[in-house]
């Protein structure tokens, strides 16, 4: 009985420290995003007001929207590189609904994430029942992805020029005078619901179950295969969300975009403290390292630094994300 006990206590004890240690991560990551929002508030001048406040959160929507639902494929031990070119083909399916089909605009939106979902159910398949590699999966599905994108496409934009209600879902604003994307208003929204799902649902509790120890997860009776199959769809209804609200921002379906997406979503989401070793991660960490992500590229275009130095940059940050997360995983 009191080995038991101590077994119970250890366990507790080594949740509480895992769970300050994940809100420690947390306040890291704020604590990085207020320090590079005031350094480019002193060196920019045009950087602190209101409208260029509002472009930084615009442009967080889309790697927001791919991070979300790569937090969950990471948490598992998995990756998803199939997240940018996927977002290009779902904002090509969502032209070819609308403009070439005539669906009407609620319904076109509905399958544009739907087959958001499809790309993700696909992975999912891959991963679980074939066994490949995360790595090798998703980098197959982004090259075909890629590919349907551009022949569905006719390798031509698809624009929404006769409805701009779908144009409105990004820059319109049900704010009146406030001027206020209603894509950020989105991104939010997902947030939320990205979050209550993982901290408050099944597939949440099985989500850090599976990159915890899957294999310990599958000894205690659960599916594991099928659960992955889930988190990847998941995953991939969010990156339709995210070819949905860059179509609506260009006002075109662009076949040719997507590349290097998901490497900032990846970023996103690893700067937020997930580990990509599974087992650790939070929305609040993603959505936090979306912002720095941004904040970082909007304050260099400011500076005027060149494309290629801002590359560098965020290199460089997004090594020493990673380099912090092994070296809390040596301090564990």
């Amino acid at each position: 009985m009191s080995i038991t006990k101590e077994t119970e206590h250890a366990g507790a004890a080594t949740a509480v420290t895992s769970t300050v240690r994940a809100r420690l991560q947390q306040f890291l990551a704020f604590g990085g995003l207020i320090v590079i929002f005031a350094f480019f508030s002193i060196v920019g001048e045009n950087f602190f007001n209101y409208g260029n406040i509002t472009n930084i959160l615009f442009s967080t929507v889309v790697i927001g929207l791919l991070a979300l639902g790569t937090t969950f494929v990471i948490i598992t031990g998995g990756i998803d590189l199939s997240i940018g070119t996927g977002m290009a083909l779902c904002a090509v399916m969502s032209g070819v609904f609308i403009v070439n089909l005539g669906v009407p605009m609620p319904l076109g939106v509905l399958g544009a994430i739907l087959f958001g979902g499809l790309i993700g159910l696909i992975n999912g398949l891959s991963v679980a029942v074939l066994k490949l590699p995360p790595f090798i999966a998703t980098l197959a599905m982004m090259l075909v992805a890629q590919g349907l994108a551009l022949v569905v496409s006719h390798s031509a934009p698809i624009y929404f020029s006769d409805s701009p209600a779908y144009i409105d879902l990004s820059i319109g604003s049900i704010i009146p005078g406030a001027n206020f994307p209603n894509a950020v208003l989105v991104l939010a929204v997902a947030a939320v619901i990205a979050g209550v799902v993982l901290n408050r649902t099944v597939l949440g509790r099985y989500t850090y179950s599976i990159g915890s120890n899957e294999e310990a997860t599958a000894l205690s009776g659960i599916d594991v295969r099928r659960w992955k199959i889930v988190i990847y769809t998941v995953a991939g209804l969010f990156t339709g969300l995210a070819g949905v609200m860059i179509s609506a921002r260009l006002g075109s379906a662009q076949p040719a975009t997507g590349m290097g997406y998901e490497l900032q979503a990846i970023a996103a989401v690893v700067i937020g403290g997930t580990s990509l070793t599974g087992g650790k991660g939070s929305i609040v960490g993603t959505v936090i390292g979306a912002l720095i992500i941004s904040v970082l590229n909007n304050g260099l275009q400011i500076m005027s630094i060149p494309q290629e130095w801002q590359n560098v940059i965020l290199g460089i940050v997004i090594l020493l994300a990673v380099y912090a997360d092994m070296a809390r995983k040596r301090a564990a």
